[in-house]
């Protein structure tokens, strides 16, 4: 079944053949077969019956699929493979039938492999260890990542601080590094990328150390992805308030995907330079390369000189696509911004690498301070301030999620929220998303055949049909003894901050159930006294009260706990005194990254630590709680 958004718009595009970003409605359920959600006939023609004009967009097509997903509940099957591609093919077991031959694309390889040596080719240690530059021939890269050393460093390079690099584990003199070392750090980059909010499924440790190519690719695009599209947010770039049309409001650029950002900056450059063309995908609308030339002229700063292709109309005369592209291509090197992909990749209409492409120029070259001045509305002095005021709310608002929001996110993410949770009280409104996770944290309690309402959303009525999927939210969690006195389904809908107490009851009770006792759930308190006596077992002196003591920011009982459950596995020479908000934060990422290494999945930033932040102090000890029970069952 196609899983990942880049996946689903290939499919989409199979059935969109002149690139308009839209199929007609007698493609709907062909399209869906593809994705791996077969609907019959009657059901697709009911679905069809909202979409009066016969076409439904990329965007509407994905609520379809989604809704088809959690209401039927579906199964993964497994396509044939197409042997017209060019794709390697990678066997498995002889025991394996044609069935289940996985295969992977040398694009993508290609194009991770000149990324992964171009973002870490001032790493001093992976310099030492020989283990940069990667060659493209062959499977050097499945190699490399044998180890996991390049995993985590990767991790660290998508979202910087994730991983402690000083916990991980180094071949010694002779370069051997043994297997129990390798699965320690293969552990520990794939309990980082869950923390990052990866859908780590079906992977385990055994699965990176056997270089699997087609799962490292996939998880590798995971890693990557994430680091290009953080900083497509307002946050980040406060002049993609421009990109609004007259009538929209900034509610609706906070839903939007970064996918769907991206076209619409695409086509705010091309507006600047008089380039009537528009993109509404990385595909059909980018293979003549001529989109590219103008975006390429459109964001060249100054300082690096006039770039285009001069004259321009005589690079349009120009048939070959392939010479084209490869204009293009220079033109991008000479900005340094030459990224993903290859002439070939951009005449094919590779979505993947073409997204990554332009994902990575807007974050080098944004080109939009222009926008600073951008208002909405420019009318009257008190519209002005309305807008100014409005702004400020909303970068306020995302300014904070880089907290418990973050890490609340991740963890969905983590589930495999459909599509991606990007902010926690956008994505939410149509309680779909909330409702998959109580799927996940309590399996078969959602009842999907007859309480769940699934897009498409009609626009008369389609509010109430998400409210009342709210609403099911909120009796789910009542069944499950959630605290949700004044929460209901308006609440969520709205975007209340009062989602947040939903979502932290979900983490918390899915937290739980790792250290669950005999059937029983355990308490604070008796998470506190089994930690306490543990670290008191191992000679250790760092005991603690509860989930907010002042004592905790030094992350000595984390720590503690850690080295009691796995002896030997701390290196207390890196412990700092934790005398200053740096030192404890040091502590604190250590501290998280030995945890991981372990085996504990853990979503807490190294701030919540050092600021003890009560609810994730007790996921953080309750994660690490569940290593400890496991080792004892074992024994």
């Amino acid at each position: 079944m196609t899983e990942s958004p880049e996946e689903i718009k290939a499919s989409f595009d199979k059935f969109d053949p002149n690139g308009t970003g839209s199929i007609t409605t007698n493609s709907l359920g062909d399209a869906l077969s593809d994705c791996g959600a077969k609907l019959p006939g009657f059901k697709v023609r009911d679905i069809c019956d909202s979409y009066k004009d016969g076409t439904i967009s990329f965007d509407e097509f994905l609520k379809i699929l989604n809704g088809v997903k959690t209401k039927n509940n579906f199964k993964e099957s497994i396509k044939p493979i197409d042997e017209s591609k060019k794709i390697n093919v990678h066997k498995g077991t002889e025991k394996s039938s044609a069935w289940t031959t996985h295969t992977y694309s040398e694009e993508e390889k290609l194009a991770f492999v000149d990324w992964i040596n171009f973002r870490l080719e001032k790493d001093e240690q992976l310099k030492t260890l020989r283990m940069l530059p990667i060659a493209e021939d062959g499977e050097a890269l499945f190699k490399a990542l044998h180890n996991g050393i390049l995993m985590n460093k990767l991790v660290n390079d998508s979202v910087n601080d994730t991983v402690d690099e000083r916990a991980l584990n180094m071949p010694d003199a002779n370069g051997k590094l043994s297997i129990f070392k390798i699965q320690e750090n293969q552990t520990l980059a794939l309990n980082s990328c869950l923390a990052i909010g990866c859908y780590v499924i079906s992977i385990g440790a055994q699965d990176l150390i056997d270089a699997k190519p087609h799962l490292c690719l996939g998880l590798l695009w995971q890693i990557i992805r994430i680091g290009l599209m953080a900083k497509i947010t307002l946050k980040d770039c406060p002049g993609l308030r421009a990109l609004l049309d007259e009538y929209e409001s900034l509610e609706q650029l906070l839903s939007m995907s970064p996918e769907e950002i991206l076209c619409r900056w695409v086509n705010y450059q091309l507006n600047k330079v008089g380039c009537k063309r528009t993109v509404k995908n990385f595909t059909s609308d980018i293979k003549d390369s001529e989109v590219y030339a103008h975006l390429l002229c459109a964001v060249c700063p100054e300082d690096k000189g006039p770039i285009g292709l001069e004259p321009l109309n005589q690079f349009f005369q120009i048939q070959d696509l392939t010479k084209r592209a490869e204009l293009v291509l220079k033109n991008a090197e000479a900005i340094e911004a030459r990224s993903f992909v290859r002439a070939r990749d951009i005449v094919s209409g590779n979505q993947k690498l073409n997204l990554a492409f332009v994902a990575n120029l807007f974050n080098m070259y944004p080109a939009m301070d222009d926008a600073g001045e951008f208002e909405i509305i420019e009318e009257t002095r008190e519209e002005k301030i309305y807008v100014d005021d409005l702004l400020d709310e909303f970068e306020c608002a995302l300014a904070q999620e880089s907290r418990e929001d973050l890490a609340m996110r991740n963890w969905m993410n983590s589930l495999g929220a459909t599509p991606r949770v990007k902010y926690i009280y956008e994505d939410l409104k149509d309680g779909l998303a909330i409702l998959q996770l109580f799927d996940k944290i309590k399996p078969g309690c959602v009842d999907w055949q007859k309480r769940v309402n699934t897009p498409p959303f009609k626009a008369l009525g389609g509010k109430m049909k998400q409210i009342e999927n709210c609403n099911y939210a909120i009796e789910l969690g009542k069944e499950l003894s959630f605290v949700l006195v004044g929460i209901d389904g308006n609440n969520l809908h709205d975007g209340d901050k009062l989602t947040l107490a939903l979502v932290w009851q979900m983490m918390r009770f899915y937290t739980l159930q790792l250290i669950t006792h005999d059937g029983k759930v355990l308490k604070d308190n008796e998470i506190i006294a089994w930690c306490n006596e543990k670290i008191t077992g191992a000679g250790k002196d760092s005991n603690f009260s509860n989930f907010k003591d002042a004592s905790l920011a030094n992350s000595r009982a984390i720590v503690d706990l850690i080295e009691a459950i796995r002896p030997g596995h701390i290196n207390y020479d890196l412990l700092t005194a934790a005398s200053n908000d740096e030192e404890k934060f040091l502590n604190a990422k250590y501290a998280i990254t030995m945890a991981r290494k372990i085996g504990a999945r853990i979503f807490a930033l190294p701030e919540d630590i050092a600021d003890v932040n009560p609810k994730m102090m007790m996921t953080v000890f309750a994660c690490i709680m569940s290593v400890g029970f496991a080792k004892d069952q074992m024994k």
